[in-house]
């Protein structure tokens, strides 16, 4: 086995590994999938000479702890937390240069949800269908991360030009989740409508990386039959029979049965991915879309 890896020495309550998915295979019933925070994914891998595709490791609250076997420059992005080598503080949000040896720690987000851990060259897991990205819908790409794992390295890039600046939003303290009409939005009477555009909802603790689920009031239908199984994009907001909508994210399944209201638009669902919960929502219709 390559010496350039790294071994997971606290797989935190949710590590996957993640790139920038599987577009263009929906029609085939494969998701996305991919980094839920796809700016936060992109910096720690320009921090650390990457290319944007390279695999970097999400974490889920609690972080994780990663031993090198060799010399690697590592940065970690998206919700901030505490970074240690060798249970020395190290900067966010920064390259680190982590000796052969040392330990690398995430530790818990101390605000919104997932980290991004970027290593130089990449986490090089065997690909599937053309990306590493751990779907857990469909079990493609691999498991989440357990301790013990030993995950390989790519290739160091050259060293990058250290930035002097690397601005990026904070978690959200509300969600603003704007949106354009669905293809079922007949399904819902005026006053279901003016329920999602105004009513208070926040987000529920049963989301995950398939959706992030709603608490408030339901929205009311017009139609109450069954709707046949149709497509389901990234961003749909789905409206299951409590009538409280559901967020499609990147793990989303491909098809669905129930009414989709509205689409909230690919680049506002990174905030969605550090909405923590009870994080009041608003949901805003695009007027004139």
């Amino acid at each position: 086995m390559t010496d350039h890896a790294c071994l997971v020495v606290r797989a935190g309550a949710l590590t996957t590994v993640q790139d920038l998915g599987r577009p263009g295979r929906a029609h085939l019933g494969v998701p996305l999938s991919g980094a839920l925070d796809a700016p936060a994914h992109r910096l720690a891998n320009r921090l650390v000479g990457n290319p944007e595709p390279a695999a970097t490791l999400e974490t889920t609250l609690t972080g994780c702890a990663v031993r090198m076997r060799r010399a690697t420059t590592v940065a970690v992005t998206g919700a901030p937390c505490p970074v240690t080598v060798d249970g020395r503080p190290a900067p966010w949000g920064a390259p680190v240069r982590v000796p052969a040896g040392a330990v690398l720690d995430a530790g818990p987000a101390a605000r919104g949800l997932r980290s991004y851990v970027a290593f130089g060259g990449g986490v090089a897991t065997e690909p599937v269908l053309g990306s590493r990205a751990t779907d857990l819908l469909s079990g493609l790409g691999g498991d989440p991360l357990t301790d013990g794992a030993v995950l390989p390295l790519g290739a160091a890039p050259p060293a990058p030009a250290w930035a002097d600046a690397v601005p990026h939003p904070g978690p959200p303290a509300e969600l603003l989740l704007p949106y354009r009409p669905g293809p079922r939005d007949d399904w819902f009477t005026a006053h279901g409508h003016r329920t999602l555009a105004t009513g208070r909802f926040r987000v529920s603790a049963a989301s995950n990386r398939i959706g992030l689920r709603t608490e408030g009031p339901p929205l009311e239908r017009a139609k109450n039959g069954e709707l046949p199984s149709e497509g389901m994009p990234l961003g749909a907001l789905q409206v299951p029979p409590d009538g409280l909508p559901v967020l499609f994210l990147h793990d989303h399944p491909t098809t669905g049965g129930y009414p989709v209201i509205g689409v909230v638009p690919a680049r506002h669902l990174a905030a969605a991915a550090q909405a923590v919960p009870g994080t009041p929502i608003r949901f805003l219709p695009l007027r004139g879309a």
